[in-house]
């Protein structure tokens, strides 16, 4: 006997419950539904209740097996379809996101990077923050679409530093992105003599035309 295809024109409603966000009346949405859940969708590999909707693998016989380029196609590796979830378009998760297994991001590129937080990276259920690491590559603070890499020496902090020779002037001109990377109150100096001993100290930072931070010496 053969299953008729069941036709819902207007919107269904699966469990106790009517969606005020589906609107009423005059402004409800045809071709909405609400579903109470839990609803399994795909092969049930669930052993128990995980949560209102849970995603298996592709369990249908009827339905050819879809060739969906993975983002691991691009390395070479295997190709990940079918996939339990395909989602064309933007997607947003407004609490937690708990990932057992791997996150592979796309091989194309947006705003120059694969993965962009907001916040703070954690790996090793904290052992390691991103913030914390000397070695970074962010957005230039001062060139918009340029970025900004530096690695430094191990050492107790995470400091920037520049090296150079300062001869028959009384100014070290520091790099002009500095104004949106260094707190001008913590920069340090240390000055080497040259040739003969000499009583040098510094006199004084400057902010010239907002351009270049200035450190003055004084002999």
């Amino acid at each position: 006997m053969k299953v008729p295809d069941l036709f819902v024109g207007k919107r269904l409603f699966v469990g106790i419950g009517n969606p005020e966000c589906l609107g009423r009346g005059p402004l409800e949405i045809r071709g909405s539904a609400y579903m109470e859940g839990p609803t399994v969708t795909g092969f049930p590999v669930f052993p128990n209740v995980w949560g209102t909707v849970m995603i298996g693998p592709l369990a249908n016989l009827e339905s050819p097996p879809p060739l969906i380029p993975g983002v691991l196609v691009a390395c070479g590796i295997v190709n990940n379809s079918p996939y339990s979830l395909s989602v064309i378009g933007d997607a947003a998760i407004f609490s937690n996101l708990d990932v057992d297994g791997i996150i592979t991001a796309g091989a194309i590129v947006r705003a120059g990077a694969l993965i962009q937080s907001q916040g703070d990276v954690f790996a090793f259920c904290g052992a390691h923050r991103l913030s914390k690491k000397k070695d970074f590559d962010i957005p230039h603070p001062t060139k918009k679409g340029w970025r900004l890499t530096h690695a430094c020496v191990e050492g107790p902090e995470a400091a920037v530093y520049i090296r150079g020779r300062v001869k028959n002037k009384t100014e070290i001109n520091l790099p002009n992105y500095w104004k949106g990377l260094v707190d001008i109150d913590t920069i340090t100096v240390n000055l080497t003599s040259v040739g003969s001993h000499q009583d040098v100290i510094i006199k004084r930072w400057m902010m010239k035309k907002y351009i270049f931070n200035l450190v003055e010496i004084c002999q």
